[in-house]
């Protein structure tokens, strides 16, 4: 015999929940002690998310501005991705790493000196005067953690916080309203379409292309975490040699640290042994590690304030790189030096990439794989070199891997570098291994270094700098490392 299962009256109840008696229930609300969080001071970011929400409601005044963290995605059934939050939310409302809620939503409210009153609506912590606490899978303390109250989100990031529940008391109120959309399905339900939504979106990608002192700071504690992370998975290579899944534990060695040290890798790691070096975004990562291959790794840790680094280097297993190996190891290493001397205020996006396509060009001539001179080959309608190169060179990097995607190209791919943007550097020689162009002892091998430069008064620093990139420098670092082990 069956009995029937009773669902609990309770927000975010699985098919298979039993509705908890009422004995229980009065049970489960007494006998607990006071827990509010003491001593909590302002985030960091706090005065920087301020001034970013008042250039912000100086470039759209008199109307509200809504802009939310996004909803938990489902992975499968019943089950969600980790919650993080949309970068515009974490920009401009300040909230980071794990204390980050879904649903959460930024509301900038017209007021009548012509700005904007800023409120944070969340879910607060559950009461232990409800049930929620104990039966929401989704949001309950017991199922997923502490959050916040009201009083100590207030606290923390210094913005008057309501609670996410009553937002629709305020949307009621129909007003002009420019929304971030396809992030949270509720306000996308209730708040009408704007014609400027486009024009909104675009400020708010672009507003992010020069950065901030405290955005620097983050973005070199993401590359030096990074750089430990490459020296992790350095000492891991031996482990990853002897298994046929070698390139796994690679991405675990890289994954242990984005842990430890932030909170999460900022992309899917690119942990690409020998030929799948040649696959530019190689993520399966189920392949062997060999003595006497390469191995590419492209990976970036993501501090708790969401910036990310994202840093390439290709490594020789066995700690040697091999005659070929260091030819075009060399050729894609002359090639960023080109690229990091076009880094200067003023200068075109575009020379970043024109100047090491030109140097990767010339060394392809000079090895006789062009059927056509460099420059020829540099022509748009040309650009027979790129069979080796397909990528560009350089992209924005920040809350966002390839930050500022809704800047309009003119500010963005044919725009001019201004001093606070943060760049990557990245030239590639990508040589398959059924390529017939190229001498054997060459085919398979896949090379990129990639680095993060801010751009400065008179150049470029270059964030990741300690991070070995010289043949030479890389083989020691290997030997120092495994040596110690």
């Amino acid at each position: 015999m069956n009995d029937k299962v009773e669902t609990p009256d309770v927000k975010n109840a699985r098919p298979y929940d039993v509705a908890p008696p009422t004995q229980f229930a009065d049970f489960m609300r007494t006998g607990w002690a006071p827990s509010n969080l003491e001593g909590l001071q302002p985030l960091e970011v706090v005065t920087y998310a301020f001034t970013r929400r008042q250039v912000l409601s100086a470039a759209f005044a008199n109307i509200r501005i809504v802009i939310p963290a996004g909803n938990y995605k489902t992975r499968s059934n019943d089950t969600e991705y980790v919650f993080r939050p949309l970068s515009a939310f974490a920009f401009y409302a300040g909230v980071q790493g794990a204390d980050a809620v879904p649903d959460s939503v930024l509301v900038m409210e017209p007021n009548e000196s012509g700005g904007h009153d800023s409120y944070l609506y969340v879910h607060p912590r559950s009461t232990r005067e409800s049930d929620g606490f104990y039966t929401d899978r989704k949001y309950g303390e017991l199922w997923v953690g502490r959050h916040f109250t009201l009083d100590e989100a207030n606290a923390v990031y210094q913005i008057p916080t309501r609670d996410v529940e009553k937002i629709e008391d305020l949307l009621r109120f129909s007003k002009e309203t420019l929304l971030i959309r396809g992030e949270d399905a509720l306000m996308d339900k209730l708040i009408s379409k704007s014609a400027k939504e486009p024009e909104f979106l675009t400020f708010t990608s672009e507003q992010r292309l020069v950065k901030d002192g405290y955005e620097v700071a983050e973005l070199q504690a993401a590359v030096d975490a990074t750089g430990r992370g490459f020296s992790d998975v350095i000492a891991a290579m031996p482990a990853a040699a002897d298994h046929p899944r070698g390139e796994r534990i690679v991405e675990g060695a890289f994954f242990g640290r984005a842990r430890l040290e932030g909170n999460d890798i900022g992309y899917t790691t690119i942990a690409a042994a020998g030929s799948h070096a040649c696959v530019l975004h190689w993520i399966r990562n189920d392949g062997a590690v060999r003595n006497g291959e390469l191995l590419l790794l492209d990976a970036g840790v993501e501090m708790d304030s969401y910036y990310t680094a994202d840093i390439t280097r290709t490594l020789p297993v066995n700690g040697k790189f091999s005659p070929a190996q260091r030819t075009l190891y060399m050729l894609v290493y002359e090639a960023q030096l080109a690229g990091f001397a076009a880094v200067k205020p003023g200068v075109p996006f575009l020379e970043i990439n024109r100047a090491a396509q030109r140097v990767l060009a010339q060394g392809l001539a000079d090895m006789g794989v062009l059927t056509v001179s460099a420059e020829e080959s540099m022509q748009p309608e040309v650009g027979l070199h790129r069979r080796w190169t397909l990528h560009g060179v350089s992209h924005h990097l920040g809350l966002d891997v390839h930050d500022c995607e809704h800047a309009r190209q003119d500010m963005y791919r044919e725009g001019i570098l201004r001093e606070g943007m943060v760049l990557t550097v990245e030239p590639g020689l990508y040589i398959q291994p059924d390529d017939e162009l190229f001498a054997p002892e060459y085919r398979g091998i896949g090379i990129r270094i990639e680095d993060d430069v801010v751009v400065t008064a008179d150049g470029y620093r270059n964030l990741s700098e300690n991070i070995p990139r010289h043949p030479d420098a890389v083989e020691e670092w290997i030997k120092v490392i495994q040596q110690s082990i």
